[in-house]
C-alpha cells in the first residue's frame, strides 16, 4: 500500500487494481464480482441476488469507482496510479 498526500490526512491507497475494478464493475457488475474482487463479500452476494439492484447499484459503483472515492473492505481507496 501507499500513502497519497492531501490538504487534510494521508490516504491509504488499496493494492487492488483501479482498472480491473472499473471493467469487472463494467462487464459483471450486476453479479457483484467488482465487490468480491475488492473483498466486499457481504454487499457483493446482496448484489448477485438483487441483479446490481437492478442495475442501479451497479451504475453508482461504476460513478464512484470512476472518480477515484470507491474503497476496498479495508477501507483504502481504490486509484488510478
Amino acid at each position: 500500500m501507499s500513502e497519497v498526500q492531501t490538504a487534510e490526512a494521508p490516504v491509504q491507497v488499496s493494492e487492488k487494481g483501479f482498472v480491473p475494478t472499473l471493467l469487472l464493475c463494467f462487464f459483471l457488475g450486476a453479479f457483484g464480482v467488482h465487490r468480491f474482487y475488492t473483498g466486499k463479500i457481504g454487499t457483493g452476494i446482496l448484489m448477485l441476488l438483487t441483479l446490481g439492484g437492478l442495475g442501479i447499484w451497479t451504475l453508482i459503483d461504476f460513478i464512484i469507482i470512476a472518480v477515484g472515492n470507491f474503497k476496498d473492505s479495508q477501507g483504502n481507496v481504490i486509484k488510478a496510479a
